[in-house]
């Protein structure tokens, strides 16, 4: 498998994981020692894997059960050696994110496939009135 399949297989976990509101598929798709960082509508917002995935499953219904439209496009990817970087703009909990999600495959282990090591992300708000977009 190519380093592009893995991190799109990656990319694909860390959706399915909030999509189906996975705790387990959010473990799964990082490192235990990663953080998930972003601005949202209240601020600076600053999570370990185990809060992220304790947010996620907290998201009941599903956005899967609820039948929430998916969205999940990889905007760009850039591999570097055994480290990569992708841009995601990804639907989820009303919003539209665009994630910044860098990627490290364990040296150790190169089978396996590749984690993402931490998130950074952006929300989209889109203000349907002016037609105009705001980056917060």
């Amino acid at each position: 498998m190519s380093d592009k399949e893995k991190i799109e297989l990656g990319v694909q976990l860390y959706f399915d994981s909030m999509y189906e509101s996975s705790a387990e598929k959010v473990r799964e798709a990082f490192y235990p020692n990663a953080m998930i960082t972003g601005y949202l509508e209240t601020g600076l917002a600053e999570m370990t894997v185990d809060q992220f995935a304790d947010f996620v499953a907290a998201q009941q219904p599903s956005p899967k059960e609820q039948g929430e439209e998916i969205l999940l496009e990889i905007v760009s990817m850039d591999i570097a050696g055994s480290t990569a970087s992708v841009r995601v703009r990804d639907g989820y909990i009303g919003h539209v994110f665009l994630d910044t999600l860098s990627f490290l495959e364990k040296v150790d282990c190169p089978e396996s496939a590749a984690k993402e090591y931490s998130k950074k992300f952006l929300q989209f708000i889109f203000l349907k009135t002016l037609g105009a977009v705001s980056y917060t």
